[in-house]
């Protein structure tokens, strides 16, 4: 399968995908000598970069993009060994220091807003580098000089669009994204299953701290790589040792409230939708051999709350939490009239609206003749109902996340973090029909 990773470092966006689709995207500058336009730095020249896609998946074809705006390589401070054509092209932190009138290392100072420098200086050094052309020193030196790469590494289970396309890790990443902001430092986004020679991966992405989000099969495996290049790591959800810190909510306690409520409302035959259970995301009954292997700290504490109510409880596994894997384990469980359920308990909000969108198929009527519990506390897309779900604290957990990072990267030792969920009662559940 392949690796993906998406770079954000201010209003710049990498994507990169291998082994399939597009292996690399390289920016190439023309090498030109240039000739000083008259403000104490040689020109750029009109020539804009270009980029050069990597052969594409059988089956795709190359995107075309609008002309790009010259984008200048990296501001000074550049790494021994780059190519004497391309430092030449460019104006540095001494060429901006002595149009400022200040020394050198009052200009640096000016630019990474620590240091004693007085409001009056700052703004005559930036205003002589907005007159230069001049963006700032080059990150990767920055990056050098600090030992650190400057990404934190956010590691999703499924592929990054399934990712982007659950607004629970989009919470979470919008919480991650603001406790970072501190340390001025990038997100790459990384698939635990990254694989091949040109594939992004935890095993050897330059990575100064990592967070592992949502609900694995696989964190003990992604674990094992951190702990062997020691890197820090946050694990946003399951049991990831006492030597990880872990970002939690209460699974087991807020599924027991929305299983006790069912109860409450008289329902004594109700089934699950979970989550996956191993690695393989296997689908179909929830048998005893797949809770026995199970590696999926989430799933197996959300089936131990519902079963504190109703011990006996069966249903489906799903492949993962998306409307369309809840569409079709609803299938499975509603399409016998005579064995289906007065209401289900689904392990997250996306499965809930495939059941429901399963229950309208099927011409059942929600809440009228099946009862659906969710958990999460979003509002799917194109689900018109309430959602009566269990309402966990996505973007504080995100948050959480992150200030444990900065924290860590500070050389201290945060302590876990354990969040607790609401019961929303919303539309879709009411008493089972006499």
């Amino acid at each position: 399968m392949s690796g993906v990773g998406l770079v954000i470092v201010g209003s710049l966006v990498v994507v990169v995908l291998a082994p399939s689709g597009v292996e690399s995207i390289r920016l190439e500058y023309p090498v030109d000598a240039g000739q000083d336009n008259g403000d104490g730095c040689p020109s750029m020249g009109p020539a804009a970069p270009h980029v050069r896609p990597g052969p594409t998946a059988r089956g795709t074809r190359p995107r075309t993009r609008p002309a790009a705006s010259p984008i200048p390589p990296p501001e000074d401070h550049m790494p021994t060994g780059a190519p004497a054509a391309e430092q030449a092209q460019r104006c540095t932190l001494a060429d901006v220091a002595a149009r400022a009138g200040v020394s050198s290392s009052t200009a640096s100072l000016a630019f990474s807003g620590s240091g004693p420098v007085s409001d009056a200086t700052k703004e005559r050094v930036l205003a002589a580098a907005s007159e230069l052309g001049y963006a700032g020193p080059d990150p990767r030196a920055r990056s050098l000089r600090r030992g650190r790469s400057g990404i934190v590494g956010v590691v999703v289970e499924e592929r990054v669009r399934s990712a982007f396309l659950d607004p629970v890790k989009l919470q979470m990443l919008d919480g991650l994204s603001d406790a970072i902001a501190p340390l001025g430092a990038g997100v790459l986004l990384l698939t635990e299953t990254g694989r091949g020679a040109n594939a992004v991966s935890i095993e050897d992405a330059p990575l100064d701290a990592v967070v592992l989000v949502g609900c694995s099969p696989r964190l003990g495996e992604s674990l094992e790589v951190l702990r062997r290049r020691g890197i820090p790591a946050v694990a946003i959800e399951g049991d990831p040792g006492d030597d990880i810190v872990e970002i939690g909510i209460d699974n087991r306690e807020a599924t027991r409230a929305g299983a006790e409520y069912l109860r409450s409302l008289g329902h004594t035959d109700v089934a699950l939708v979970t989550l996956p259970f191993d690695a393989a995301r296997t689908r179909g009954p929830l048998t005893p051999d797949l809770e026995h292997v199970s590696t999926a700290d989430t799933a197996s504490e959300r089936l131990r709350g519902a079963r504190d109510v109703f011990p006996g409880i069966g249903g489906r596994v799903a492949g993962g939490s998306s409307i369309e894997e809840g569409l079709e384990a609803a299938r499975a469980l509603l399409r016998d009239p005579a064995g289906r359920p007065t209401a289900i308990i689904a392990q997250s909000d996306l499965l809930a609206a495939g059941v429901i969108r399963a229950a309208e198929e099927l011409g059942i009527r929600v809440p009228e003749e099946l009862s659906v519990i969710g958990f999460d506390g979003i509002r799917p897309d194109g689900l018109q109902a309430d959602l009566t779900t269990l309402v966990q604290p996505s973007v504080a957990k995100g948050r959480a996340a992150g200030e444990a990072v900065v924290r860590m990267l500070a050389g201290e030792r945060p302590a876990s973090v354990r969040f607790t969920s609401e019961l929303h009662v919303g539309d879709t559940t009411a008493p089972p029909r006499a």
